[in-house]
Parts: C-alpha cells; sequence; structure tokens
C-alpha cells in the first residue's frame, strides 16, 4: 500500500480509530500492538481511551504482534479476547456483539469463534484462554491460520452478515473501491 494502512482515512476516522470504536461497547479494555508505527499510532491510540503495547521484534511479523497481544490480555488478568486487525475497515458493533454471544454461550469444547462471511474466514475473533494458550506455544515461525486449522475442533464457525470480516485492502486499487463502495 505504501503508508500504515491502520492510518487509511474511514469514515471520517481512521480503520485504527474505527476498529477501537467498534470494540470498546463490547470489551473491558482495547489493546493495540504497535510496531515500528507506534509512535505515529500512539495519538489515536491515546485519544480513543486504548492501550498501547509494543511489539519487541515487530520484524519477527503478525503473528509475533499477536502473541504480544496476548500476553498483555493475560497480564491484565483478563482470559479471554476479542482479536481483530487494525489495518481494514472494523466490522459493525452487532457483528462483533454476535460473535461474543456465540462464545459466551459455547460449550467448554469451544476456544474461538471464527466469523464467516461468503464462504470466508476473517476478524475479529473471539478466543478463550486455551486458544490463548495455544497461539501462546506456537513455534515463533508459525501463522494464526496454521494455529487455527490445527484446532479447528475447537472452533465454532459463525456465519454473519458483514463482509468487512474478510475484506483485505492491499492496494490503492482496494482503497479506491473500498470508498467507492465497489469493494467488498
Amino acid at each position: 500500500m505504501g503508508q500504515d494502512k491502520a492510518l487509511l482515512s474511514w469514515h471520517g476516522e481512521t480503520f485504527l480509530s474505527s476498529a477501537i470504536r467498534a470494540l470498546q461497547p463490547l470489551t473491558e479494555l482495547v489493546i493495540v500492538v504497535a510496531g515500528e508505527n507506534a509512535d505515529r499510532i500512539a495519538p489515536i491510540v491515546y485519544s480513543n481511551a486504548a492501550f498501547l503495547v509494543r511489539n519487541p521484534n515487530p520484524e519477527r511479523g503478525q503473528f509475533s504482534s499477536l502473541q504480544t497481544g496476548l500476553d498483555e490480555v493475560l497480564n491484565r488478568g483478563r482470559d479471554a479476547a476479542i482479536v481483530t486487525l487494525a489495518d481494514r475497515p472494523a466490522p459493525g458493533e452487532q457483528t462483533i456483539q454476535q460473535l461474543k454471544d456465540e462464545f459466551l454461550k459455547a460449550d467448554d469444547q469451544i476456544w474461538a469463534v471464527v466469523p464467516e462471511f461468503a464462504g470466508k474466514h476473517g476478524h475479529p475473533i473471539v478466543i478463550g484462554r486455551e486458544m490463548i494458550e495455544v497461539f501462546l506455544r506456537a513455534p515463533a515461525a508459525s501463522t494464526a491460520r496454521d494455529v487455527e486449522h490445527a484446532n479447528q475442533g475447537h472452533i465454532l464457525y459463525v456465519p454473519v452478515n458483514d463482509p468487512y470480516i474478510a475484506l483485505n485492502v492491499d492496494t490503492p486499487e482496494d482503497l479506491e473501491k473500498l470508498y467507492s463502495g465497489t469493494l467488498t
């Protein structure tokens, strides 16, 4: 994309601020994991009453940021998390509520709830302590998708009516399509 996607403009704010605002009503706290972009995103994080955590090894990639954030979740005394990406439009609040409700009513064998739209899995995901531990114990070279696939028996896939859960904005052309309403 050539720029920090979390800072892209979206409905008068940024992808990052819209993600924070979507999560706040449904969570106790919002933790944002930053890498090299920490100084650029800190004002947005703090002005939206979220917490900023720096990934000490951002060169290790997105999975290390996930592990950094999940460590912080446990350090703050929580045993579940709603995890999303900040480099795309935020899902609707009703989607997040639906996923949270499905997680809360699921039996003990369900460690995570993952949304699905038009046959594609996406974000946010809701994960409990068991899945947090699996992510934290996974080898550094893992991906979240690898861990998810290895634990599919403990994941509930929930159909949602929200195209943003699986949307990727990777190019300026994708962004223009999103703004014009043709990328969903």
